[in-house]
């Protein structure tokens, strides 16, 4: 059977004006910034009128560690969105803006798949509304004001071997991870090395999410750290009087984005940081105002729980004050069968034993967020048609066997409809479900306690070896007075542990932290594990090779 690409059904399906999906939610004309018919920014204003509002129910949507087989997370938050539309509820999504490293990368489109899309899809997936750009520019305004304050004598006495700050473009590009630049000449600069990031892992994205509103912006723009000076101090943003210029570059990019899914159940697409590297969770921006405008807010967080969902509890939830009323953990059987030790080729042959072997990561999953954080939590399977029913039988009995119920989810082949069950039982975990929300670690903890303890309760792991650099810079940090910042995990998404190759249910093992940096305007710390980079790679074979326009300006080959 031949089935339509994501972009073929995108380009099919006929959009309302994003005026009429806006009025659906409650937000007036006025409060609108359209770019075209179809997307548009809603002021933050808005949020100050409904502050005294109460919230709706905040769904997160999580998964297992991924694998090359899929899961389908973001899928599975749209069609989740379309089912409770359908049961009549006010709902809202809340997702983040793909970035293009991906997109002309490995992963393709990151605006769900099949009949649970949010759409214009072409768009989100490319320029949008211009957030990237615009978080970009205001990151390497600031790495010019850095190497322009040396060249015009350096008052602040910044060393150039201790600047931290590197300079960031939306392109999977590893040629530019470690650089030399300011060469050829006084007239062109210091020379020193630097680097750039990928604009979604760099500190400015993580600041426009975590960001509550425009002072707050200003404000944690200011306290960003960019490098040492020569006595071993650190050197602020503020101190080269950049945040005002920033947060000009950003005034616009902090409105929350407003569109549509297939169904026309309004989306938010706002903020993308990367969940190995960064936070992994869209803006706190969209997130509250969709809880604002709304009964159910569905939100995502990235990559498996142990870094999307433990990032989205312990640093947004804890800065926003934010408390989940239900948690979907997404796998799928193939995946799962990965996890178990099976190939790509053999993934759609019934095979029940591989199954068992790879469910304990789906099941520690589930302890994690029931027993850790307390929450209430459904196992969503993504169904493919190759799923058996002993297979699925097999995974909904070692579920209940950890307090989980199972809710199978067609989303992607029939939208809305296909998530009916899952949102039956997302509603009654919200009304009935058990729910002891806490955090893994305390704001009084040391920052090697709070590592510990996501490695041993998150991870599962027996501890945490720190090399001495780590260690070194830990100390430093601490007397510096960012202690009490919450810990942000640089791990490989694709184990629990932090080698790539451990997959399910690792034990027995230790996480190396070989470095850690502040990133004092986001407002966390982050510990550098194995060989996470900030810059990645195209592959052998890049998505962008298959990506083409034709002479009406029609894309195709965008997943």
């Amino acid at each position: 059977m031949e089935y339509k690409s994501d972009i073929e059904i995108a380009q099919s399906t006929e959009m309302k004006p994003i005026e009429e999906i806006a009025e659906k939610i409650g937000i007036r004309r006025k409060d609108l910034e359209l770019y075209g018919n179809y997307k548009a920014k809603v002021n933050y204003n808005l949020l100050k009128e409904l502050k005294d509002k109460e919230d709706g129910k905040l769904i997160l949507v999580t998964a297992i560690n991924p694998t090359p087989a899929g899961e389908g997370k973001t899928t599975t938050s749209v069609g989740l969105g379309d089912a409770l539309n359908k049961m009549g509820k006010k709902v809202m999504i809340a997702l983040r803006e793909p970035s293009l490293g991906p997109v002309f990368g490995v992963k393709g489109g990151a605006a769900g798949g099949g009949y649970a899309q949010v759409v214009p899809m072409e768009d989100i997936n490319l320029h949008f509304t211009g957030d990237m750009h615009a978080i970009g520019a205001a990151n390497n305004l600031l790495a010019a004001m850095v190497d322009n304050h040396i060249y015009q004598g350096n008052q602040l006495g910044i060393d150039p071997r201790r600047i931290t700050w590197k300079r960031c473009v939306d392109m999977n590009d590893r040629q530019l991870r470690f650089i030399v630049d300011g060469l050829n000449g006084k007239a062109n600069g210091v020379p020193r090395e630097d680097g750039f990031d990928i604009t979604v892992a760099s500190e400015i994205m993580a600041i426009l999410c975590l960001s509550k509103d425009l002072d707050h912006l200003k404000e944690k723009l200011r306290n960003i750290v960019v490098g040492y000076t020569y006595d071993d101090k650190p050197v602020t943003a503020g101190q080269l009087k950049a945040e005002g210029a920033m947060a000009a570059l950003l005034k616009d990019a902090l409105k929350p984005n407003l569109v549509q899914t297939l169904e026309h159940t309004p989306a938010f697409v706002h903020g993308g940081p990367f969940a190995n590297i960064a936070h992994g969770c869209n803006s706190i921006m969209a997130t509250r105002m969709a809880l604002k405008l709304a009964d159910y807010v569905v939100t995502e967080a990235g990559f498996g729980a142990d870094l999307g969902a433990e990032k989205f509890l312990d640093i947004k939830c804890r800065i926003a004050g934010l408390k989940p009323s239900a948690v979907v953990i997404v796998a799928t059987v193939r995946a799962l069968k990965h996890h178990g030790g099976a190939s790509k080729a053999e993934l759609a042959v019934e095979n029940l034993e591989t199954l068992e072997k790879g469910l304990p990561n789906l099941l520690k999953h589930i302890e994690n967020i029931t027993q850790k954080y307390g929450l209430p939590a459904v196992v969503a399977i993504n169904r493919f048609p190759t799923d058996t029913e002993k297979e699925l039988r097999l995974v909904e009995q070692k579920c209940k066997e950890y307090g989980a119920n199972v809710a199978l989810s067609e989303v992607w082949a029939k939208g809305g409809e296909g998530g009916i069950e899952l949102a039956k039982e997302v509603i009654r975990l919200t009304e009935e479900g058990k729910n002891n929300f806490r955090f893994i670690y305390e704001d009084e903890a040391s920052i090697k306690e709070k590592i510990e303890a996501i490695v041993r309760e998150v991870y599962g792991g027996d501890g945490v070896d720190f090399t001495p650099a780590a260690s070194k810079e830990i100390e430093k940090l601490e007397a510096l007075g960012f202690g009490k910042l919450p810990v942000c995990m640089a791990k490989t998404q694709y184990s629990l542990s932090d080698d790539p190759k451990k997959l399910g249910w690792p034990k027995g093992f230790k996480v190396t932290v070989r470095n850690v940096k502040v990133s004092a305007g986001a407002g966390f710390i982050v510990a550098l594990t194995g060989e996470i980079m900030t810059m990645p790679g195209l592959p052998k074979v890049p998505a962008a090779e298959s990506i083409d326009v034709d002479s009406d300006g029609r894309i195709s080959g965008l997943f």
